[in-house]
């Protein structure tokens, strides 16, 4: 079975974990920081804070911002659900925008129409979380102007996007954004096995995080309610989690980092070859804007049902049944049961609908071979026939 994504362990980072099996600290050490570093440096921005996965960073992000009971999270119906349940954690409420149909990002002009009627309604959003989808980045800067102009605040989930870029700014310089999210998930671009990141340029937003990475503990003694000088003394301010990385975590990240330029050009080089074999069948590949150098974590395609006699669930499972480990990307997060709990159901972002009943993605992943890409391909002009 060819997989739709794979993550990528060399010797080097088989030694790296080692050294840090060897040293002194498996957590809590001088790798975890060392790693936060490089990435900040990398994006270009001043603070990351590293956690145990991308769900643990969007939930101290929310909170960092101060999301409670009462508040109001949107973002879009066609990401992973922890976009979403970010928000729950912390009491508030959830809605939906629309994605655009050629992009498949959050639509700008939904997103001007939705809060033009939230203001009417004073329900504006308190956090709004755009999702940089397969890698490609959102229309940050449109998105920004909207959030000085209604007062939101907004938090990129850029988790499919590390590597990426708009107008040359690379993904993660929160230049029109709060608060940045990476994944290093095991099928994202680089891996830690499980793992996040949150950045910041908000000095305050960060030390915040990091506090509530780690029990809500501080050990800064110019932060301290009741001043003490004792050596062994820190202060719980705050109710925190145990959310931290492991050095063994961000060893591994720290030896994939320096491969992140190699492995954004090989998917690049694998999507263009998709984009120009496929070209012509009954599908809508994907559109990357102008401004966008994507990071390409995924590569999906969408059936044009109208021009076909099989179904959706036909062609995913005969791409399945010929050893092309295809999946979806992604069930519509507002029809899961949890949330159509909250009154959400179908018909109530048609875009979102649509891409859910038509999508595929297809495998890439940086060892992917031209030959194996091959099979793909052919399988795939084999089921649309």
């Amino acid at each position: 079975m060819i997989p739709y994504g794979r993550q990528d362990i060399t010797q080097v980072d088989i030694d790296a974990v080692t050294a840090v099996l060897h040293s002194d600290f498996l957590t809590q050490g001088p790798m975890v920081p060392h790693f936060e570093q490089i990435i900040a440096k990398r994006v270009n921005v001043k603070y990351a804070v590293a956690v145990n996965s991308a769900t643990s960073a969007l939930h101290i992000a929310c909170l960092a911002l101060g999301v409670g009971p009462n508040d109001l999270l949107w973002t879009v119906p066609n990401t992973f659900v922890a976009s979403a349940n970010c928000a729950r954690y912390c009491g508030a409420d959830v809605d939906f925008v629309d994605i655009d149909q050629n992009t498949w990002n959050m639509s700008v002009q939904r997103l001007k129409e939705k809060l033009a009627q939230a203001k009417v309604e004073n329900r504006l959003p308190k956090v709004l979380v755009p999702v940089h989808f397969s890698g490609q980045p959102t229309e940050q800067e449109a998105l920004w102007e909207l959030a000085q102009e209604y007062g939101f605040k907004i938090i990129e989930d850029a988790s499919h996007a590390i590597g990426g870029s708009r107008n040359n700014e690379p993904v993660g310089s929160c230049r029109w954004s709060d608060i940045t999210i990476f994944s290093f998930h095991p099928v994202k671009i680089v891996t830690t096995g499980e793992g996040g990141l949150a950045l910041t340029n908000d000095s305050e937003l960060s030390e915040r995080m990091t506090m509530l990475r780690s029990h809500g503990i501080t050990r800064n003694e110019e932060k301290f309610i009741k001043p003490n000088n004792s050596p062994w003394y820190y202060e719980q301010q705050i109710l925190g989690f145990n959310y931290r990385m492991t050095d063994i975590q961000a060893g591994l990240g720290v030896s994939q980092i320096f491969r992140l330029d190699d492995y954004i050009k090989r998917r690049n080089e694998l999507a263009d070859r998709y984009n120009l074999s496929l070209k012509g069948l009954p599908i809508q590949l994907p559109e990357v804007s102008k401004e966008n150098y994507s990071a390409y974590h995924l590569y999906v395609v969408r059936l044009r049902l109208d021009e076909l006699s099989k179904s959706h669930q036909q062609i995913f499972e005969e791409l399945r049944g010929n050893g092309i480990g295809v999946n979806l990307h992604y069930m519509p997060v507002h029809l899961q049961p949890y949330y159509r709990n909250f009154g959400f159901e179908a018909g109530d972002f048609p875009e979102a609908e649509a891409h859910g009943k038509e999508a595929i993605t297809l495998p890439l992943y940086p060892a992917m071979s031209n030959e194996e890409q091959d099979q793909v391909i052919f399988a795939l002009e084999k089921a649309l026939s």
